[in-house]
C-alpha cells in the first residue's frame, strides 16, 4: 500500500516508520523548515524524535503526492486546516488524522475541519495512549480507528497492526476524538498536581474527576459514554497524565515549578495540544452547560492568571456534591 505522512514532527516519524516497517510504500512530506535534507542524510530527527532511525526505504519529500491510498495528517491542530487546504487528495484516498486538539475559532473536532475543507468523507480517526518515543521504538502500543465507514476502518486497522501496534475499530468518532483532546487538558492539571508534589492521591482525584467531566461533556455532544471507559478515553488520559514524554503534563509541571504559561510552552519545541485545546473546552462547556471544574481551573491559569496553588485551593473547596450526580 502506498501510504503519505503529513508532517514530520515527532507523531509524524514514528507513524511513517512503523507503516515502512509493516512493508508499505511510505513517504513522508514535511515543510522545508523541517530539514528535509538532514533527514534524508541521517534517517533521524535529534529534535523530534531522538534516537529512532528511519528506514532508508522511507521518502523525504517537500512535495505532495495526492496519488497515496492513505493519507496520515499528522500536523498540529491548529494548522490542520491550513495544511489540508494547502494539499490535493484524489477521491479514493483515505485521509487518517492523527492530530487531538479541537479548533479554537469554530469549536470543530479534526474530522470536521477535514471534512469542510476537502469534501471528501473518507475519513478516519486514529486515537488511542500512543507517545511516539514509545512507538518509535517498536514498544507495545493499542489505539482506536474510528469512522463512519467501517469498511475503511477495517483498511487502516489492517495497514497499521503490526507485531507492537495493535488497532481496534469504533463508529464513534465523537467520542474519540473528544477523548483524545479533552484529556491533554486534564493532563495539564496533573503535571501542576505532580510538580506542587501533592502526591499519588490527588493525581488519582485529578484524574477520575477530569474523566468524569470529560464524559459529560461528550455525551452532552453526542458521543457514546462508553467510549470514555475505552482506549481513546481513560487509556489516553491515564498515559498522558502520568508519562514522561507527556507534553501537556510537563506543560504543568513547569507552571507548578514557577514558570509563566508563556515559559511552560516555550521550553520545548513540541506542541502541547492542551493549551488551545483549553480554550475550545471553556467554550464548548459553556456552549453545552456542561460543568467542568477542572478544565475551568486549567483555562484561568493559563489565560487568566491565576495560581496553580489557589486552582487547586478552589476545586478542594467546591460545594458538596454526590460523585455519581
Amino acid at each position: 500500500m502506498y501510504i503519505q505522512v503529513i508532517g514530520a514532527g515527532s507523531w509524524g516519524l514514528a507513524i511513517a516508520r512503523l507503516l515502512a516497517v509493516n512493508g508499505h510504500r511510505v513517504r513522508v512530506w514535511c515543510r522545508a523548515e523541517d530539514g528535509p535534507e538532514q533527514l534524508r542524510a541521517s534517517r533521524t530527527s535529534p529534535v523530534y524524535l531522538p534516537g529512532v532511525r528511519l528506514p532508508d526505504s522511507i521518502e523525504i519529500s517537500t512535495e505532495h503526492d495526492p496519488a497515496a491510498e492513505i493519507a496520515v495528517l499528522a500536523v498540529p491542530s491548529h494548522v490542520m486546516r491550513t495544511v489540508v487546504a494547502a494539499h490535493r487528495f484524489s477521491e479514493a484516498t483515505i485521509l487518517v488524522s492523527v492530530a487531538k486538539g479541537i479548533e479554537n475559532e469554530t469549536l470543530k473536532r479534526m474530522s470536521e475541519v477535514i471534512h469542510e475543507v476537502s469534501g471528501t468523507r473518507r475519513i478516519v480517526v486514529l486515537s488511542g495512549p500512543s507517545h511516539a518515543e514509545e512507538v518509535g521504538r517498536d514498544l507495545p502500543c493499542t489505539v482506536c480507528a474510528a469512522g463512519d465507514d467501517a469498511a475503511l476502518c477495517a483498511k487502516v486497522q489492517e495497514a497499521f497492526m503490526g507485531k507492537t501496534f495493535r488497532v481496534y475499530t469504533t463508529p464513534d468518532v465523537i467520542g474519540v476524538e473528544l477523548g483524545g483532546a479533552l484529556k491533554n487538558v486534564i493532563a495539564i492539571a496533573a503535571g501542576v498536581c505532580d510538580g506542587l508534589k501533592l502526591g499519588d492521591n490527588a493525581r488519582a482525584a485529578l484524574m477520575t474527576r477530569g474523566l468524569a467531566e470529560i464524559s459529560r461533556l461528550g455525551v452532552a455532544m453526542g458521543a457514546d459514554p462508553l467510549t470514555f471507559a475505552g482506549l481513546s478515553g481513560m487509556g489516553d488520559l491515564i498515559t498522558t497524565c502520568t508519562s514522561v514524554h507527556s507534553r501537556n503534563h510537563s506543560v504543568g509541571e513547569r507552571i507548578a515549578q514557577g514558570m509563566t504559561p508563556e515559559q511552560a510552552v516555550a521550553a520545548s519545541p513540541m506542541v502541547a495540544e492542551g493549551v488551545r485545546t483549553a480554550k475550545s473546552v471553556h467554550a464548548l462547556s459553556r456552549k453545552h452547560g456542561v460543568e467542568m471544574p477542572i478544565a475551568e481551573q486549567v483555562y484561568r491559569v493559563l489565560f487568566e492568571g491565576l495560581d496553580a496553588k489557589q486552582a487547586i485551593v478552589e476545586l478542594m473547596t467546591r460545594d458538596p456534591k454526590p460523585e455519581l450526580g
